[in-house]
């Protein structure tokens, strides 16, 4: 089987006119260069030099051979260049799992800042629910997401980052009055997002203990699947909905002053963690992801802070 090595021998010797002089580029003894030459003549079935004197004269097989040798030598270092640039940041994809509602925490700013750390790096966020996201990292489509806990997979491992507390918001003050408890969202006309996800939902699914506790199911009046869908329904009124802090303060002015929120009680908090498949070596390029979009997180809880639990619509 031809080597690269076999490859780079006769490349330096062609180059050189004599082995001797080629076995003094590479740093080896002449005959093992010699020997390269001689393997690499016996592996392909022809002569590559005439030995003249102490010089070499390269025959027909030698010339038509000398191109293919510094394609695959090219290749070979165009590739190592390719390798060291992704582990220099310098190219590479980074493809990282989110849930739908993590763009609320996220917004733009986490892809943004990547771009702007190394602009030469790719970025795909993927991703719907936390249980579609999952299953994309079982199959290795993705190297690393960001999640809602718990997740529940020996196979996977889990990386806490931060919490979110959820509250209850609504468009009218007489029902922000004190926490809500499971009795009175077993009775509230509430907007809920996910309702493709609801059985695997897990905020829906503690939501739904809470009610069921006091003898009653959880109902929705209405069901949508994007956050801001069910938040804009809060505003108008006709139902209230349930939603965390930190998506509060992410969005910022776009949360309008029609509504407020208080806690439930019990407290009920989101808790979300980068994972990854177990005894995996993340690229570089999803290390840095991981970093960002921890420090976004961790961000958006300081400001979520800020806002206080409990909020009257002004």
């Amino acid at each position: 089987m031809t080597t690269l090595h076999q490859l780079r021998c006769f490349l330096v010797a062609y180059e050189a006119g004599s082995l001797t002089a080629a076995a003094a580029r590479l740093g080896h003894a002449q005959p093992s260069v010699s020997e390269q030459v001689r393997i690499l003549e016996r592996s392909l079935g022809a002569r590559l030099f005439e030995r003249v004197g102490r010089g070499l004269v390269p025959t027909e097989a030698a010339h038509e051979l000398r191109p293919h040798a510094e394609q695959a030598l090219g290749a070979v270092a165009a590739g190592a260049q390719a390798v060291r640039a992704v582990n220099e940041l310098e190219t590479g994809t980074v493809r990282f799992g989110v849930f739908g509602a993590t763009r609320l925490y996220l917004s733009g700013a986490v892809v943004l800042e990547v771009l702007r750390r190394h602009p030469g790096v790719r970025v795909e966020q993927v991703g719907r629910h936390t249980t579609d996201v999952v299953d994309q990292l079982r199959r290795g489509r993705l190297e690393a997401a960001l999640v809602s806990l718990p997740v529940d997979d020996a196979n996977l491992e889990v990386h806490p980052v931060t919490s979110d507390e959820l509250v209850y918001v609504s468009a009218s003050a007489e029902r922000l009055g004190r926490p809500v408890s499971g009795a009175r969202l077993g009775q509230a006309r509430l907007a809920l997002a996910w309702a493709s996800w609801a059985e695997l939902d897990v905020t829906r699914i503690r939501l739904a203990s809470m009610v069921e506790a006091t003898g009653h199911p959880l109902r929705a009046r209405v069901e949508v699947e994007d956050v801001e869908i069910a938040l804009e329904v809060s505003e108008s009124g006709e139902a209230d909905t349930i939603i965390g802090l930190g998506a509060i303060h992410a969005l910022g002015d776009r949360i309008s002053s029609r509504v407020g929120w208080v806690p439930l009680r019990p407290k009920l908090f989101e808790r979300f963690a980068i994972v990854h498949r177990r005894g995996a070596v993340l690229s570089p390029a999803t290390m840095l992801m991981v970093e960002v979009v921890s420090a976004r997180l961790r961000a958006v809880k300081r400001g979520a802070r800020q806002l206080g639990r409990v909020r009257v619509p002004g």
